[in-house]
């Protein structure tokens, strides 16, 4: 790895732990069903993605472990408090973007 390679995966890593703050800091109330309409992936995306991610270096991860390295808690108690049941429209508006994406 240059010393290139070596500061884009520095500076990766910090927008993803901007991208993480942001969502356990500033935005814990938007709701995961709303990220998947607009953006096609959520916490809980992230998570797999990490966990894969860790996975590929040989690092062995639960799925709660990564999903609490995400939210910066436990899934459980970040879901008893932010989440909220999805409404008809939210459920019609993410089958919508679900068939249009794939």
């Amino acid at each position: 790895m240059n010393e290139s390679d070596h500061e884009t995966l520095h500076i990766e890593a910090a927008v993803f732990r901007r991208l993480r703050d942001h969502l356990i800091q500033t935005r814990p109330d938007v709701q995961n069903i709303d990220l998947m309409i607009l953006a096609g992936f959520c916490r809980n995306c992230l998570s797999d993605w990490y966990r894969e991610a860790a996975e590929a270096r040989g690092i062995t991860m639960t799925r709660d472990e990564a999903r609490e390295a995400v939210y910066g808690e436990p899934f459980a108690d970040w879901k008893a408090r932010y989440q909220k049941e999805a409404t008809p429209e939210q459920l019609a508006a993410f089958e919508a973007a679900r068939r249009q994406h794939g």
